[in-house]
């Protein structure tokens, strides 16, 4: 993992995933995913970094409203394709919007307030629903990381607003599909939590109580935490019911030859390591 915030300006939780090892021998393949928050607020240092990095495409997680409220800023030249895969459930405050019964503009009521509570989701229950409503997405994620495979600029840059669960859901797919362990995707996501410390995490939580919605522990960890247990069950979920990645992304559409692609673009020395693991038995 690289950071990248200092070279994407202006973002919070901006980084590389490349150079993980994998079961297979070799490692996770520098330069071909990278992983952010939003891109609404960059420079033009940061736009043209896009070039620098090899990154040729753009995966834009958020909803319509969210991409509404602040557009990712591109490279104006077409060097850039943009693709836009929504995702719900991550975007906190609409989710409290949804949950919160239509009014006349007045703050709710405490007894809504409570209603609305009761029924927020924790981590787990929102990245469980992801993988089961958003497989479509996460195969689309897959093929755009397959067709970016032969081009010039490779690289693959997928965010949400924060860069922490829509995206964090689909790191922890594309890495444990690669073949990296347990311990190095765990730690991805968790580094999020670290990254967004601060006056980021208070702007997201600023827009949970401005809707007159009191910070309760689980909206905290909801908007602004990356807990270990949180992917965990994502991984459990993907190992339990499919197999693993590969059997989840089969699952919902992709077939074995585009599996196997993506695995090949996601790796790097994997056959070089078997080579040596096959010659060292000789």
């Amino acid at each position: 993992m690289s950071d990248l915030t200092t070279v994407l300006q202006v973002t919070h939780n901006a980084r590389s995933i490349g150079g993980m090892a994998v079961e297979s021998g070799g490692t996770v393949r520098p330069g071909i995913l990278h992983r952010s928050d939003a891109l609404g607020a960059l420079t033009e240092a940061g736009i043209t970094a896009f070039a620098e990095l090899g990154i040729g495409t753009v995966i834009d997680l958020r909803t319509d409203a969210e991409r509404t409220r602040s557009a990712d800023v591109l490279p104006l030249d077409g060097s850039v394709q943009l693709i836009t895969l929504p995702i719900l459930g991550g975007a906190m405050d609409e989710m409290v919007r949804r949950m919160l019964p239509d009014g006349d503009g007045t703050r709710p009521s405490e007894a809504d307030v409570a209603r609305m509570l009761d029924a927020v989701p924790t981590l787990e229950e929102l990245y469980l629903g992801m993988l089961r409503d958003g497989a479509a997405q996460f195969v689309a994620i897959g093929r755009a990381v397959i067709a970016a495979g032969g081009t010039e600029r490779p690289g693959v840059l997928f965010h949400c607003t924060a860069g922490k669960d829509r995206t964090g859901v689909a790191a922890a797919i594309l890495l444990q599909l690669a073949g990296a362990s347990r311990a190095d995707i765990v730690a991805d996501y968790t580094l999020t939590e670290q990254n967004l410390a601060g006056a980021f995490a208070e702007s997201l939580t600023g827009l949970i109580t401005s809707m007159g919605v009191p910070l309760t522990p689980k909206l905290r960890i909801l908007a602004t935490e990356a807990p270990a247990e949180a992917i965990q069950a994502v991984l459990d979920r993907l190992a339990s019911e499919y197999g693993g990645a590969a059997g989840y992304l089969r699952a919902h559409g992709m077939t074995d030859a585009e599996v196997d692609e993506l695995v090949g673009i996601l790796t790097s020395g994997v056959e070089e390591a078997a080579v040596s693991a096959r010659r060292s038995l000789d």
